[in-house]
């Protein structure tokens, strides 16, 4: 916590920073809630040796988005030895955070204020229990005897599209946008009343008796009863200079999911195709030598420079050629869409041959190939003993998700005020199963159901979800076609999703810590494979039991199981019968939780573009399955 409530409050994994607790987001805490502050303010100085995390590819990749001034990717700041000495230096080692909401409820008498009021104390005396922390009504008068009464956080605020947001202006609020006519800083009560209608929490001013219901300010009709968006970013501490000028200001509870969600980049650690061992060396430690000035000041970083230690099999002169190869490379980005992470990635699953291991990445291919039931279904099987994959935080946006093709569509929010040299990252090492699917079977399946009600439903539904969400926010001819990812990743997408599930009951990984990388390419170049991989950064990734779900006897019963577990779902004949209808903006067919829903960290695109009727025969039209026939 930062000033004056500076202790520890809590923990997150690395991989939470990523995706839920990031810089900008709200984290409830059992007593109260905080907002993790911007990248101005993290402190390395207590990490003794720390160094970034090395992935040049998704480092160009962040550079192309969050800019040229992008140079590390870095971990969080963590020291060990906080379990041993719970009050010493490591304690005061993390990610920085505030107490937001400013305004706090008196649990007892329900009194309402800003923490800066001096109403209220903070108690966090318990080195080792820091989720105890709490803040508590200093002079309630309902205070019993034994300890003060909890005050929690008021639970309502204020966002807009921009990415701001803002306390909820409670004082304005109830008296109707003018001043208290008796007192400056009036005295408020929250009273909530319950009930089954939506908020039903009343605002109460104790100086001047003015009162007034948080309900008017829910709804559709409320836009004119609430003010103009301050343009505030408390996570930086700043407001928009010359104020916000979104009209989309809204009203949130506490805890809300679309309050923050994160715009993230993660690529895998392979080598480049045709790039020497010593180029790839070069690619991965590149944070170490970007900075070598000329090939005589190598000798020294030999020895003083830990990732160098790996380069001894090269003269000093092939690892400078190597350096200046790398300097004069051009990084490719054409600014329509992300950059393209995962054609580098498909190219090494893809290979003839497979590449010689390394520490991050090691992949092995059945000398028998393709069990002789799955040749219909798989022209591939690769066993990912060992992977790597680094994920960095690029920014982050309100009420409304990042679009995963189009970058631009959705206002990013910088983490931090100045123009940033360095990104949050966190890497994962796990390990996988690839599976290739035949190129003839999906072009074949492709020219039968391109023409068919189903597939044109679904492209209808992404028009309508494209003009619904997207445009007005685009300058210029508007194409709700645009970035389409078509049948092929419907059908690709929707097995992966069968696979994981079958997964989760077979290996012992629960559905949660695994997630997919589909590679569908685009329509000039097509590809057709499915990695499902561990995601959680802990012991569980390394258990060993997903690769041996690729051996042959496993592969078999596991791709069976998943085909025969999608012909049936407990929600039919209606899971099975939808299909997307105007004015339906939802993008799923034959799908709902029960047969092929996954977690948001399993899941690439957020649950969309699923339906069971284009990988198994179900419903009146066979011909519409990818694999009507079991193994």
């Amino acid at each position: 916590m930062t000033a004056p409530y500076r202790r520890r409050v809590g923990a997150v994994r690395p991989s939470h920073l990523m995706f839920t607790s990031g810089v900008g987001a709200l984290i409830d805490l059992p007593n109260f809630s905080v907002l993790v502050r911007g990248l101005d303010d993290w402190n390395y100085g207590g990490v003794p040796d720390w160094e970034p995390i090395a992935e040049p590819r998704l480092l160009a990749a962040v550079r192309a988005l969050a800019g040229r001034g992008v140079t590390q990717l870095r971990p969080p700041p963590w020291v060990e030895g906080v379990d041993r000495d719970p009050a010493g230096p490591p304690a005061r080692v993390g990610v920085p955070v505030m107490p937001f909401p400013a305004w706090l409820r008196c649990t007892a008498c329900n009194e309402l204020a800003p923490i800066d009021s001096q109403a209220f104390g903070f108690d966090n005396d318990k080195p080792r229990r820091p989720h105890d922390a709490r803040f508590f009504h200093e002079n309630c008068p309902r205070k019993k005897k034994g300890r003060k009464p909890l005050a929690v956080a008021a639970r309502f605020l204020l966002a807009c599209t921009a990415g701001h947001l803002d306390d909820f202006p409670y004082v304005p609020f109830v008296h109707r946008g003018g001043p208290c006519p008796k007192a400056t800083f009036p005295r408020l009560r929250m009273d909530d009343r319950g009930g089954n209608l939506g908020a039903n929490v009343e605002i109460q001013c104790l100086n001047c008796g003015a009162r007034r219901n948080i309900r008017e300010v829910f709804g559709r009709r409320s836009a004119d009863k609430l003010p103009q968006c301050r343009g505030r970013h408390p996570h930086l501490g700043t407001f928009e200079p010359g104020g916000c000028t979104s009209d989309t200001t809204r009203v949130l509870v506490l805890g809300a999911s679309n309050q923050w969600f994160a715009q993230t980049l993660s690529a895998l650690a392979v080598p480049r195709t045709g790039a020497s061992q010593l180029q790839t060396l070069v690619e991965q430690h590149w944070g170490a030598l970007e900075g070598m000035p000329n090939a005589e000041s190598l000798p020294y970083a030999r020895g003083a420079v830990p990732a160098l230690r790996g380069f001894q099999r090269w003269s000093d002169a092939e690892i400078w050629a190597a350096i200046q190869h790398h300097r004069t490379a051009p990084e490719h980005h054409d600014g329509d869409g992300y950059p393209d992470l995962r054609t580098p990635e498909w190219e090494i699953f893809s290979a003839g041959q497979l590449p010689d291991p390394t520490p991050d990445f090691a992949l092995r291919r059945d000398p028998a190939g393709v069990p002789s039931q799955l040749k219909a279904f798989f022209a591939d099987v690769i066993q990912a003993e060992r992977l790597r994959e680094v994920r960095a935080l690029i920014g982050f946006t309100r009420l409304d998700a990042p679009d995963p093709d189009d970058p631009d569509l959705v206002t990013r929010v910088a983490l931090s005020r100045s123009t940033p040299t360095w990104v949050p990252a966190s890497e994962v090492h796990g390990e996988g199963i690839f599976l290739r699917v035949p190129e003839e079977l999906l072009t074949a399946w492709q020219a039968r159901v391109e023409p068919s009600a189903v597939l044109r439903a679904h492209r209808e539904a992404y028009a309508r979800f494209r003009q619904d969400r997207y445009s007005d926010r685009i300058d210029g001819p508007f194409d709700p076609m645009r970035l389409w990812p078509g049948a092929r990743y419907i059908a690709l997408h929707t097995l992966s999703h069968l696979l994981i599930r079958a997964i989760s009951l077979e290996c012992g990984y629960n559905c949660a810590s695994l997630s997919e990388r589909i590679y569908a390419g685009s329509t000039d170049d097509p590809h057709a494979g499915i990695l499902i991989s561990t995601a959680v950064p802990d012991a569980e990734g390394t258990l060993g039991g997903l690769v041996t779900m690729a051996e042959p006897e496993h592969l078999v019963r596991l791709t069976r199981r998943a085909l025969v577990d999608a012909r049936r779902c407990s929600s039919d004949p209606l899971c099975a019968e939808r299909i997307p209808r105007d004015p339906d903006t939802s993008l799923h067919g034959a799908a709902c939780h029960v047969c092929l829903f996954v977690s948001e960290t399993t899941c690439e695109r957020g649950n969309r573009f699923l339906d069971r009727r284009l990988v198994v025969p179900i419903g009146d039209d066979p011909s519409l399955a990818l694999f009507p026939d079991l193994p």
